[in-house]
């Protein structure tokens, strides 16, 4: 059974359709990426995945049980916040902006959901957040508050922050593109890291070439729908769509694509 199934997703804002029948699934232990351009629709799967946006349509499974929803047919109705908060806990969000409480430290923001949402004792949840910012290379950094961060270690935090939570999946929304250049390897390692360790990890990213090496499945994105599915080599370099060479010439000159190229 997948950790996660995705089933005839839609999206509207309005007149607006943002995502048009999209179907896939996420085994357990696999890296999944999605790619496309902006305003693809992208954020929006990852956003109606754990409700922070309501689908118009469509069903979300968690480990084969209906998130966000409860009853069906007539009596369907939306979870509360409340019992989304609790379920959300099995499926951690890295932001692009990181999120962090400026009013705590590290190893607080950290340490906070374990105590709130798990009732994991304050020490408990110290010592495990001193564990996972070590994790994310931040030893030393417990008690240093967010504006005293580079953007690259307040990403490491919002990533350790997660895995204090010891999620089932972990949704990454283009988790470097707030980062100035010299900083993307840094946080790039550590989900390079979290993929080799067998991390479920769905990743919506900018990051063509980084994509290619982690992923198990690419899933290329446009309009609202999906237009590619499949591995890497097969998505980027064996079989790419006319869409798919135009995306990636618009990302960078040197992506080299098409049948015989090197990942």
């Amino acid at each position: 059974m997948p950790i996660l199934n995705v089933k005839n997703l839609h999206k509207s804002f309005g007149p607006l359709k943002v995502l048009d029948d999209i179907s896939f699934s996420v085994e357990k232990g696999q890296k999944l990426a999605i790619i496309g351009p902006s305003g693809s629709g992208k954020t929006t799967v990852l956003r109606c995945i754990n409700f922070l946006e309501r689908p118009s349509g469509g069903v979300i499974e968690i480990d084969g049980q209906r998130f966000g929803v409860r009853g069906s047919g007539s009596s369907e109705r939306f979870e509360s916040d409340t019992a989304l908060a609790r379920r959300r806990a099995d499926i951690g969000f890295v932001f692009q902006r990181f999120n962090l409480f400026s009013h705590l430290t590290a190893l607080g923001n950290v340490a906070l959901a374990p105590r709130l949402v798990r009732g994991v004792a304050r020490a408990e949840a110290e010592d495990l957040g001193r564990r996972m910012l070590a994790r994310v290379g931040l030893t030393g950094k417990e008690n240093v508050f967010p504006d005293a961060l580079s953007g690259g270690q307040q990403q490491r935090v919002a990533i350790a922050r997660v895995l204090a939570m010891q999620p089932k999946l972990i949704l990454f929304d283009e988790a470097t593109s707030a980062l100035d250049p010299e900083l993307v390897g840094e946080v790039l390692s550590v989900m390079r890291d979290l993929a080799e360790e067998g991390m479920t990890m769905l990743i919506v990213t900018h990051e063509i070439r980084f994509a290619a090496e982690v992923a198990d499945r690419i899933l290329f994105m446009d309009a609202g729908r999906i237009v590619a599915d499949g591995p890497p080599r097969q998505v980027l370099f064996d079989e790419p769509t006319d869409r798919m060479r135009l995306f990636l010439r618009s990302l960078s000159g040197d992506v080299v694509f098409g049948p015989g190229a090197q990942a």
